[in-house]
C-alpha cells in the first residue's frame, strides 16, 4: 500500500532531521557499523476512513485558475520504531530522540497518539541493545481531481502537497 510507505517514509525523515539515523525496518547491512543509535521504522496495521461526504472535501482553484475537487482519507494505525544500538547508554539517547521527534517533529499529515517504549534489552542474535517504541496515530491523506476529467490524481500525505492548497 503506497500510503503506507509514505507514512514509513515521513517518519523516518523527521527522525533523521532530528539527530537520529534512522532506516526502514529490517535492514541487514548496518549491524556491525557505527556506535551511534539507529531507528528502524515500519507501519503497522491499518484501518482507512473517508473524510466528508464518500470522502469529499471541496473545491481549490490551483495556480491557473483551473477547479479541481479535493477528497481526503484517513489512516489509523501503528508506526513501529526500533532503537538500535552498540551501548545501552546510547540506546536510550536513541530512544529519547525518537520519543520527542514522535510526539512533537511528524509532519503535518500524522498526527500522533498514543506513544508507548518498551524496556531496553539485549539482543542476542544481533549482539546490540534494543528499545522498541510503538506509536498510534491518525494520518491524513489528500486527492485532487479535475471537475471535468473525473480522474483522481494520487493520494498524497498531508504536508506533502502544496500547503498553500489545505492551510
Amino acid at each position: 500500500m503506497k500510503e503506507l510507505r509514505e507514512i514509513r517514509d515521513a517518519v523516518i525523515r523527521a527522525l533523521r532531521e532530528g539527530g537520529l539515523a534512522a532506516e526502514a525496518a529490517f535492514p541487514s547491512k548496518w549491524a556491525a557499523g557505527g556506535r551511534k543509535a539507529l531507528a528502524t521504522v515500519s507501519v503497522g496495521a491499518v484501518e482507512g476512513r473517508n473524510i466528508g461526504f464518500c470522502g469529499y472535501l471541496g473545491e481549490i482553484r490551483d495556480s491557473s485558475g483551473e477547479v479541481l475537487e479535493v477528497y481526503g482519507k484517513r489512516l489509523e494505525g501503528t508506526i513501529s520504531v526500533d532503537v538500535w544500538a552498540e551501548r545501552a547508554g546510547e540506546c536510550d539517547r536513541g530512544g529519547e530522540t525518537a520519543a520527542a521527534v514522535l510526539l512533537e517533529g511528524l509532519p503535518e499529515g500524522i498526527r500522533p497518539g498514543e506513544l508507548c517504549w518498551e524496556g531496553l534489552a539485549w539482543d542476542q542474535k544481533t549482539g546490540l541493545f534494543l528499545r522498541r517504541g510503538r506509536l498510534r496515530c491518525e494520518a491524513l491523506f489528500l486527492a485532487e481531481s479535475k471537475e471535468e476529467a473525473g480522474a483522481f490524481r494520487e493520494f498524497r500525505l498531508k504536508g506533502e502537497l502544496r500547503s498553500e492548497q489545505f492551510a
